[in-house]
């Protein structure tokens, strides 16, 4: 009787499952895949905690993850080189090694898995997000995450992008709330910011505050500024080089009047993001060109202690004319991409699980965690267990290693998939989100592959370079007049590396891009 008791569960957890996510699961015996995150501030690991162990009991499969220590590239670049990859790999889609593995014959084509193992992927997967990452041998060997297509944002009115100009509000309020859309209204709020505010916690203030510094420049002094200032990436159908656009090299020079006066902090410079997250917990910065998820969890601990001293979202620069921001979504590409690997233990298995982190059943997991566990749901209303919600706002790394849902593993989330169970954002994020809703704009045209086995993709990597120098160098002049003379150096020495044949790359993708797009 037991015997036939255990086995009429097993049936019914099997019935069960296969019926929420429409997957028939055939093999659940235990495997351990290694999964390589091309991060190194991921730190979860995988079981321990809610979401992984439902997910392992489901399908079988337990994770490994392996993240670099230190520099990504060198460690990535090394496992391509010994032919070492793992079973699953994510990175970013615009990093060169993506495409180096694909021509290297690394990774297997994702729809010759799913035709020979399991077809629900093609029921999973986004046919738009298909045809887009199909090459041209009419295989697709990855998918991405956060993707969303032109249709999702003119469909939905509360897809947020996640570039924020951010202010710390009580110092912002104490200096009158200025206006900081033009540059000496920039300037002039960050020196009063500074002389009313010198000190927070007894730590210097730090005036203005922007991501990390790497080989290709700093997103918050160049791409996010740019946005900001409504910097377009064509002009008449021919890729435009938006590093030399007059409005952003006038705010630039602003920045550097800045630093030249003492208050661009050396440390933005050098900062890792580690760094920068405490800093932030601390409240010692007074403003910041930022991704608001990135400083989420920070963000959650000061409205804890004092609502008054968070971050919020304000107007912030502006072009000439004074033109809305133009802030991207995250486009038909996604951010990450993922892949299996030819190294892969059990490719079937593989794509088995991917499909299921896919599905509705999958998502609704990674998002909300486990029914009457995390969350509970009644005629259609889903609300988050109270004591959950607290560790969420308050600790979200030991809610990660407790519950892990909330995308705690984020590498296949749906975020359109996930808007049907979405919940009201609270304070203090809510406003952080719904300040970019106006600005969010499709820009999945503009979003380039550039091989390194091409000449114009070798060539844009040294120019990318090139600028990665030029923009600390243009920040840190000592006057106007040097700040001329490295744009007009920047120009020469870009120019002679043959910056022609990236321009006439990019847009040829452009051209190809709207096609793919529709937007022809």
């Amino acid at each position: 009787m037991k015997r036939f008791i255990s086995i009429l569960l097993m049936l019914i957890t099997t019935l069960s499952f296969a019926s929420c996510s429409k997957e028939e699961v055939v093999d659940n015996e235990p495997i351990t895949f290694d999964w390589y995150i091309n991060y190194s501030w991921f730190v979860t690991g995988w079981g321990g905690n809610v979401v992984s162990d439902k997910i392992t009991e489901e399908t079988g499969v337990s994770v490994n993850f392996l993240t670099p220590v230190g520099n990504e590239t060198e460690k990535l670049n090394a496992m391509i080189a010994s032919d070492s990859l793992p079973d699953i790999i994510t990175l970013g889609w615009w990093e060169p090694q993506y495409t180096e593995i694909i021509e290297g014959d690394m990774v297997y084509a994702l729809n010759e898995l799913a035709d020979k193992y399991d077809p629900m992927f093609y029921e999973v997967a986004n046919d738009a997000v298909i045809k887009w990452y199909t090459m041209e041998d009419g295989n697709i060997y990855c998918y991405p995450n956060s993707s969303y297509t032109r249709e999702d944002l003119e469909t939905h009115d509360n897809i947020p992008s996640n570039q924020t100009f951010l202010v710390r509000k009580d110092i912002y309020e104490a200096i009158g709330s200025p206006d900081m859309t033009t540059p000496e209204g920039f300037h002039d709020a960050v020196v009063k910011a500074t002389k009313m505010f010198p000190e927070i916690g007894g730590e210097s203030l730090i005036p203005v505050g922007a991501h990390t510094f790497d080989d290709g420049g700093c997103v918050s002094f160049d791409q996010y500024l740019q946005n900001f200032l409504a910097v377009p990436f064509e002009k008449d159908g021919i890729f435009y080089d938006r590093n030399v656009d007059p409005e952003y090299l006038r705010w630039l020079k602003m920045f550097r009047l800045l630093q030249e006066e003492g208050y661009l902090n050396a440390d933005i410079f050098v900062d890792t993001r580690t760094q920068m997250s405490e800093k932030i917990e601390k409240g010692r910065y007074f403003c910041m060109l930022y991704q608001r998820t990135d400083l989420a969890d920070q963000e959650k601990l000061l409205y804890s202690r004092d609502p008054n001293k968070i971050y919020i979202a304000v107007d912030g620069p502006k072009n000439s004319r004074g033109d809305d921001p133009v802030l991207p979504s995250t486009g038909i590409t996604g951010w990450t991409v993922t892949m299996i690997s030819k190294n892969c233990k059990d490719p079937g298995r593989a794509i088995k699980f991917m499909d299921y982190l896919m599905s509705e059943h999958g998502q609704k997991i990674l998002y909300l965690g486990v029914e009457g566990v995390t969350y509970t749901e009644e005629d259609g209303k889903i609300e988050i267990v109270p004591e959950v919600k607290e560790l969420l706002n308050r600790d979200r790394e030991e809610y990660d290693e407790k519950y892990a849902a909330d995308d705690t593993y984020w590498m296949l989330q749906n975020n359109v998939m996930q808007l049907q169970w979405k919940l009201e954002p609270e304070e203090p994020l809510k406003q952080l989100a719904e300040w970019t809703y106006p600005y969010t704009t499709y820009l999945g045209q503009y979003e380039f592959i550039m091989s390194q086995n091409t000449e114009a993709g070798v060539i844009s990597d040294k120019v990318d370079k090139l600028w990665g120098e030029t923009i600390r160098d243009l920040l840190l002049a000592s006057s106007d007049e040097e700040f001329d003379e490295i744009v007009e150096a920047y120009k020469k020495e870009r120019d002679s590396l043959g910056f022609n044949k990236v321009v006439a790359e990019k847009s040829r993708q452009i051209r190809e891009n709207k096609k793919k797009l529709g937007m022809e």
